[in-house]
């Protein structure tokens, strides 16, 4: 099981592996820097294992990547219990990353929306409110891309139906973008 695995994983980068991905990380990388550079913040959001992830990225964008720098602005929305819990049991499990975009997203910031189905209602809103916000959204989904296809600024979907290689590929295409910005932002 552990090489099946492990061969997995390969098959799913060698999936991702061409121009048009290398554009959408370019792309994304660029709208980052180009966020932070102007005074802008990065958003996270994401459920169970991409909330992890969330998390993940945005402690390197916050803390540092690979080079020495100041910390630059970014939040996991995915952090806070009793702001989480509070919208949940008040509005709905839906809202409790739109209510935080609405609040904190402003024009010109990033959101990152990490669904491996590209369907998650509650990402959808958030999607959907950081629009509103005139924010930026970098899409990270797996499969068809699902819902989010379409409404994201850039997508990166990774064609894959396993959720676990499609997060590995998030978590892999996350710390290529940090370290693009980092490259970028002297």
């Amino acid at each position: 099981m552990i090489i099946k695995r492990m061969e997995e994983h390969i098959q799913a980068i060698e999936l991702i592996k061409n121009e048009v991905m290398r554009a959408k990380i370019a792309k994304a990388a660029e709208l980052c820097r180009h966020a932070i550079q102007n005074g802008g913040k990065l958003l996270f959001c994401g459920n169970g294992g991409s909330a992890a992830d969330c998390q993940h990225l945005a402690a390197e964008i916050v803390g540092r990547f690979v080079k020495e720098r100041e910390g630059w602005p970014a939040i996991a929305l995915t952090t806070d219990t009793s702001i989480l819990t509070a919208v949940g049991n008040d509005y709905g499990y839906d809202a409790v990353f739109s209510r935080q975009t609405e609040a904190l997203c402003n024009r010109g910031d990033v959101l990152f929306a990490l669904s491996t189905s590209g369907n998650s209602g509650n990402i959808i809103a958030a999607v959907d409110k950081a629009k509103q916000k005139g924010g930026i959204v970098i899409g990270m989904t797996g499969k068809n891309g699902g819902k989010m296809s379409n409404l994201c600024n850039v997508n990166i979907n990774i064609p894959c139906n396993t959720t676990a290689r499609v997060q590995e590929a998030h978590i892999l295409i996350g710390h290529i973008i940090c370290e693009l910005i980092e490259a970028d932002c002297e």
